[in-house]
């Protein structure tokens, strides 16, 4: 499960920003995680929580964004989301595309800190 490995980095990043900006505490950690990632976001939630059990965040939440995929159709001229990441073709017009605009995500985009 690489999901563990992902939930540790996420939970180094998170105390190295703690660390640069003293700030203490936090509430919650927002992600964006893409379809494309290879990340099953319930896996990672369960992950988190065992990674973060014996540290300064056990007790954040975490906040997930899924991000589905969408691809630049050169037919349309625009960007259209897909229903499956078995078929990158345009649901407008059937065109084929490699063009990946969004999807492939995984960061962090946030912390909230407490007040």
């Amino acid at each position: 499960m690489h999901e563990l490995s992902i939930a540790m980095s996420i939970l180094d990043s998170v105390q190295e920003e703690v660390d640069r900006r003293s700030c203490g505490s936090v509430e919650a950690i927002h992600l964006r995680i893409g379809t494309l990632s290879g990340v099953v976001p319930d896996a990672l939630r369960s992950a988190y929580e065992l990674a973060a059990e014996q540290t300064p965040f056990a007790s954040a939440r975490l906040m997930i964004e899924e991000v589905p995929i969408v691809i630049y159709c050169a037919a349309c001229a625009r960007n259209q989301p897909i229903a499956s990441s078995n078929w990158f073709c345009c649901p407008e017009c059937n065109t084929p595309s490699n063009q990946i605009v969004s999807g492939r995500e995984l960061e962090i985009t946030a912390l909230e800190l407490p007040t």
